[in-house]
């Protein structure tokens, strides 16, 4: 079983910036896509960014230029720099990790952008 920790998120000002991290650890042998979804209330949940093994990354057009997404193979662990955050990005953000035919996720951190 793969266990994955998130931290990062927090409150901060329109214009402002975070970033969110997420180690995997337990059963993480080959590890494969890694990335972020979030839900904000009364919406359904988003595709954010993806990064697979080998680096490649995905970006929801929202996001896009704003966040960046990178990888650490060697420490099974994932980021999200999130600058110019817009009161818009508030939603709860998830860690994701493809293993095989399994997903894991992480509990979720809030972040809030306040206008």
């Amino acid at each position: 079983q793969v266990q994955l920790v998130e931290s990062g998120g927090g409150l901060v000002q329109a214009g402002g910036s975070l970033r969110l991290s997420c180690a995997a650890s337990g059963d993480n042998f080959s590890i494969g896509a890694m990335g972020w979804y979030r839900q904000a209330p009364g919406k359904q949940r988003e595709l954010v960014a993806t990064i697979t093994r080998g680096g490649t990354t995905t970006y929801a057009d929202s996001v896009k230029g704003r966040f960046t997404i990178s990888r650490d193979n060697a420490k099974n662990t994932v980021h999200q720099q999130m600058n110019s955050l817009k009161p818009e990005d508030t939603a709860v953000y998830f860690c994701y990790a493809l293993q095989g035919w399994k997903t894991y996720w992480g509990q979720g951190t809030q972040v809030t952008v306040s206008s």
